[in-house]
């Protein structure tokens, strides 16, 4: 039976808290270990976690507010070693009670670095199922770098891409889901997806992160980041870069450096535009990817 350390960022989520707990209790087939951070939380959610930590069920610490992304990377330094595996889990979300051992059957006793993640299935506040939003990633590296899709709540990976993450700290880290799978895929992991949804992920108006944003919102939050030139992914390939280049496998090295380096190099731009590897699933993203790297907006 495999062990898996559940890493859980709380903040001011007293409202679903006990509910998600309970569901992670309940996972079958695999030993589980709860550690939560609470992110400077100024409703009950403190008095929720000792209560439960009293009682044998978790263990948990609190810190100063560094937001989902630093909270979950804290976490992850924070782990026990010599896990089986880790999973990311929201506050606010419920598992199904196979949701673990899906994950933990996917990954088996891989030894090189491996993660796992799957589909969800968005509900309200009520757990009521709301329109879904299915993806099918193509899983290549080339993709990570245009397109984040990938749900923290879903995801399962084995100690020894945990140890690669903690190898290097990011100054630029957009959100910790999308950095662990890019890293992932740079260093040639097993990656596993599953269409088949294990968890019930909660859409309500507090959410940090959610899916069920309009289509035009999607846009105005694109144009936003434009006019903005946060540059996201140029951003994250040069943290990649910087942290794993000695174990990217070197066509992913190549790329990443193609993409570091386009803005003032004609030939590395014209290879990013022609580029077959940099072409995800979704042909939108495709097209406005590609006119980024034109625009120098990549």
């Amino acid at each position: 039976m495999a062990t898996v350390q559940v890493l859980m960022s709380t903040f001011n989520g007293s409202r679903f808290l006990s509910e998600q707990l309970e569901s992670i209790y309940c996972q079958r087939g695999v030993e589980v270990r709860l550690l939560v951070r609470d992110d400077g939380s100024t409703d009950s959610t403190a008095d929720i976690l000792r209560c439960e930590q009293e009682q044998g069920r978790l263990e948990w610490y609190s810190g100063q507010n560094l937001k989902p992304a630093r909270s979950f990377l804290n976490l992850l330094r924070n782990a026990d070693e010599g896990t089986d595996l880790y999973a990311f889990s929201d506050q606010d979300d419920v598992w199904d009670d196979d949701k673990l051992l899906a994950a933990s059957n996917a990954i088996g006793d891989e030894a090189k670095p491996a993660l796992y993640f799957c589909q969800t299935r968005l509900v309200d506040e009520w757990l009521r199922d709301l329109p879904q939003m299915p993806i099918s990633p193509r899983l290549t590296y080339g993709e990570a770098l245009m397109y984040q899709f990938v749900g923290g709540c879903t995801m399962v990976f084995n100690q020894a891409l945990r140890d690669i993450v903690n190898l290097y700290t990011p100054e630029y880290l957009r959100m910790h889901d999308l950095w662990v799978y890019d890293i992932a895929l740079a260093v040639g992991a097993k990656v596993v997806f599953d269409p088949v949804p294990h968890i019930r992920y909660r859409q309500h108006s507090d959410n940090a992160i959610g899916q069920t944003a309009s289509t035009l919102s999607h846009w105005r939050e694109r144009l936003q980041r434009l006019r903005q030139r946060e540059h996201i992914r140029l951003r994250t390939a040069q943290e990649l870069l910087k942290g794993y280049s000695s174990l990217m496998l070197p066509e992913n090295r190549e790329l990443t450096e193609a993409i570091v380096g386009y803005r003032t190099s004609f030939s590395k731009k014209l290879s990013l535009l022609l580029s077959r590897r940099l072409r995800p699933a979704n042909k939108t993203i495709a097209f406005t990817g590609k006119l980024a790297i034109l625009l120098n907006l990549f």
